[in-house]
């Protein structure tokens, strides 16, 4: 059985060393929700989950040391925020990344097959050092990601239990939550999560 989540993924950088993914899913098994994983400086790995059921599922496909149960409501516009009780963030989406036009031209459903991706992880890996396409969900799992956009964010700023993380940077060190890192450029990407 094949599980497929549909909608964004944000990965950002701070001054103060932490990495922040947030997961912003339109469509998945368990409805529209949205959760982040934050990996701070010293490389303590924590998912914020809006309910159980999600956490349960995330913390068995990736890797975290903390799993909280927080509500993470989001805003979409010219700037896009998430907040949870311990995690506020905003970024500015810019123009698209060089990689966006050549993804628009992958047919659909060749864009969605696992093949294609598997085929694709090495190219990306290499072009987008950190990225991969494939890789183990765990437990015996596979994922794949089918990406349709990517843009650059511009600007960004989180506060993390009350402190703020300083200004945008890059995601780096790649962060170790599964098989991947979120490019090392702040990035907002438009895809399609495959877990099988």
């Amino acid at each position: 059985m094949t599980s497929s989540f549909t909608g964004h993924i944000a990965g950002i950088g701070t001054a103060e060393g932490t990495r922040i993914v947030i997961g912003m899913w339109d469509e998945s098994p368990f409805g529209r929700f949205a959760d982040a994983m934050v990996e701070d400086a010293t490389g303590h790995r924590t998912l914020i989950a809006p309910r159980q059921d999600v956490a349960d599922f995330v913390a068995t496909t990736y890797s975290f040391d903390e799993v909280r149960i927080e509500p993470v409501d989001v805003t979409r516009g010219d700037t896009w925020s998430v907040h949870s009780r311990s995690l506020q963030v905003w970024f500015t989406p810019g123009g698209r990344l060089w990689v966006a036009p050549l993804l628009r031209l992958v047919p659909a459903p060749l864009r969605r097959s696992e093949l294609w991706a598997r085929i694709c992880s090495p190219i990306a890996r290499r072009l987008m050092p950190g990225v991969q396409t494939h890789g183990s969900a765990g437990h015996g799992r596979t994922e794949w990601y089918a990406a349709r956009d990517v843009h650059r964010v511009t600007a960004a700023g989180a506060t993390w239990y009350d402190r703020e993380l300083g200004a945008l940077a890059p995601v780096a060190p790649p962060v170790r939550f599964g098989f991947a890192s979120s490019p090392a450029q702040p990035t907002l990407t438009s895809l399609t999560s495959y877990v099988r």
